[in-house]
């Protein structure tokens, strides 16, 4: 948590916008990472 986010977990428990910041930003990585693997299945098949 804190070496990908800047935040220990007991901060990221406490304080409820810096929680929706990081899961919001873990969703963009999450699609970013689908696109990603869509791409390279599409150009192996």
């Amino acid at each position: 948590m804190q070496k990908n986010h800047g935040i220990g977990y007991a901060e990221y428990e406490r304080n409820l916008e810096k929680r929706i910041t990081i899961e919001q930003e873990r969703d963009k990585e999450y699609q970013k990472s689908l696109e990603v693997s869509n791409e390279m299945e599409r150009k192996i098949l």
